[in-house]
């Protein structure tokens, strides 16, 4: 049993519907609510994503998740070992990264702090202390001082600096379901590629903030956001001028609360996989009820009826006027999490330059639809934008509309 009793029933929907949750995913699998084995797969590449996906081919139930995640990391760190003792560094390397990935996938079903989930992190964190031994680029371990707590974070550099060079660098802010861990892919990432560091953190409620007890409030990613500015601004391989603020699914409305907050500190805010809907109504009480499982745990809250007042108070638009910087949004026309009409009315209020891109019968999570296969990459996009933004570029504000053929559409945004 991955959860309590008290857990499982700490959300009305998820008691409610248990018995049809594990029949949808015994029929359509493990992505039963988003695309979560492609986006914790991919930083490993495409061997990596097969044996997630002959992972997720076993699991028939919501408590199969952990099991057998948990079961194909054992296997896939075993490999590793075995490569590490012959002496092959790079099998290591990506053994190592993909069973850190494999541990981590499996902590997602369990929303409490139990013995089990104490123990995926564990074996989570040292895989990739194993991956970071043999990292392409150097990765560095991060404690990021906050109140009496921290926050774990890796930063990436592109290379080793090179006499006091600085890097640009983009601070990352993940989702609700997300780690730090496969925040940033092992070969041929965008942001590395185009010599761009990369922040990845786990803010408040977030990867290991989750069980740390580490909780989301009204302004902990407020606070969180001068706590790793702080940090990155005093670090010897970062440019204090060039930061940028990354944010995707949850981590757009974490994000803009970050760049409210740091102003004309950073250059630019850049959010794909949108939540931005004031008081998240249909992410937590139309979507499935996982989402509302894990942010009740990640805010604190073992009642729902409280839990239900307080999240109906979150709302981006008093802050929207104090975004002093470039705004990019990248989302999917049929958003199901998070209506775009929000979307476009948080862009109104913000008075500086911006860009809106929507992909023709795109998700959340900006997948599912030929626009964004046939179309320009959205990653590659979006990280053209960020270095475009960083070499101080003028831009429109426009928005793009990328059909399913491939063409793309201009028009003003105002």
């Amino acid at each position: 049993m991955a959860m309590s009793a008290k857990a499982e029933n700490r959300v009305r929907r998820w008691k409610e519907q248990r018995w049809i949750l594990d029949a949808v995913v015994n029929q359509i699998g493990v992505e039963f609510d988003q695309a979560r084995v492609a986006y914790t797969a991919g930083p490993a590449g495409p061997e990596a994503l097969a044996e997630f996906r002959a992972a997720a081919s076993r699991i028939k139930k919501i408590n199969d998740i952990d099991r057998e995640f948990a079961r194909a990391a054992v296997r896939r760190e075993a490999k590793a070992a075995a490569f590490e003792k012959e002496g092959r560094e790079v099998a290591a390397r990506e053994s190592y990264l993909t069973a850190a990935l494999l541990w981590g996938i499996a902590r997602w079903p369990i929303f409490e702090l139990n013995e089990q989930l104490e123990h995926l992190e564990k074996k989570m964190n040292e895989c990739f202390a194993k991956y970071i031994e043999r990292a392409p680029h150097p990765i560095e371990k991060v404690e990021v001082p906050f109140g009496n707590q921290s926050l774990p974070a890796y930063l990436h550099l592109p290379h080793k600096p090179r006499n006091g060079e600085k890097f640009p660098c983009i601070l990352a802010v993940g989702g609700m379901d997300g780690t730090k861990e496969h925040g940033v892919a092992m070969y041929g990432d965008k942001l590395l590629e185009r010599g761009m560091a990369v922040f990845a953190v786990d803010g408040p409620g977030q990867g290991e903030c989750f069980a740390r007890r580490v909780n989301v409030t009204y302004t902990a990613h407020m606070e969180a956001a001068e706590a790793n500015y702080k940090f990155l601004a005093s670090h010897p391989a970062i440019d204090k001028d060039q930061i940028v603020v990354k944010g995707s699914s949850m981590g757009t409305f974490f994000g803009t609360q970050a760049a409210a907050t740091l102003g004309t500190r950073i250059k630019a805010l850049s959010e794909s996989a949108v939540c931005h809907e004031p008081g998240f109504n249909t992410i937590f009480n139309m979507a499935a009820p996982s989402f509302k499982m894990r942010f009740m745990y990640m805010a604190g809250f073992e009642d729902e009826d409280e839990f239900d007042k307080w999240v109906a108070k979150l709302d981006l638009r008093p802050i929207a006027k104090d975004i002093k910087v470039p705004m990019q949004v990248i989302a999917g026309e049929d958003e199901q999490l998070s209506p775009l009409e929000h979307t476009r009315e948080l862009l109104s209020l913000v008075k500086t330059p911006k860009q809106f891109v929507v992909y023709e019968g795109a998700w959340h999570g900006v997948y599912g639809s030929p626009s964004t296969m046939i179309g320009e990459n959205p990653q590659t996009l979006q990280a053209d934008w960020i270095a475009d933004r960083l070499a101080g570029k003028p831009m429109k504000s426009e928005e793009i509309f990328i059909d399913n053929t491939g063409r793309s559409t201009v028009k003003p945004l105002v």
